[in-house]
């Protein structure tokens, strides 16, 4: 498990981005906003069930750091239930949790209907639930907000016909 997330050897208390500064920020931080090129992000799938897509997300988010990606280069959205650790984050406070966001120095979890969570080079969704219409809704919205690559977890077919009925 990767340190930052629930359960790691990290205490709950004290998360690192919480006891960061702006000063201690690595200089990549400021390339995590993606550019206003006009580039369309690369789009990947990753077969999972409703159930299992919070998993294939967790795990796509290692191999991307396994990649060399920064962790504030991700942003994870969920379409059902929340991610444990936003709702772990969520629980000291909602000026604390969007100050994580703004920081832009460790992995993002929100709700893909969190219209507060900027765009960052890499957006992962979980498709862990929702209804149909406003997954589809939000599939062309992750697209606009991932600089380079965005990643959709979550049963083939019902993102598919998504994807090829809206973004």
């Amino acid at each position: 498990m990767r340190p930052g997330r629930p359960g790691s050897n990290r205490g709950p208390a004290t998360p690192a981005q919480r006891t960061s500064s702006d000063a201690a920020r690595p200089a990549s931080v400021p390339a995590a906003v993606p550019s206003k090129v006009s580039t369309t992000p690369q789009i990947q799938l990753i077969p999972a069930s409703e159930q299992g897509a919070l998993d294939a997300a967790d795990e796509a988010v290692d191999l991307l750091f396994d990649s060399g990606r920064a962790p504030g280069e991700v942003l994870v959205l969920t379409t059902g239930d929340p991610h444990p650790w936003a709702a772990h984050e969520l629980s000291f406070g909602e000026a604390s949790y969007w100050a994580q966001h703004d920081a832009g120095d460790d992995v993002f979890y929100a709700a893909a209907d969190a219209g507060r969570a900027s765009g960052r080079p890499v957006v992962v969704v979980a498709v862990n639930g929702g209804a149909d219409d406003a997954v589809a809704q939000l599939l062309p919205k992750a697209m606009s907000r991932a600089g380079v690559l965005l990643i959709v977890c979550g049963d083939p077919q019902r993102i598919n016909s998504m994807l090829t009925a809206g973004v």
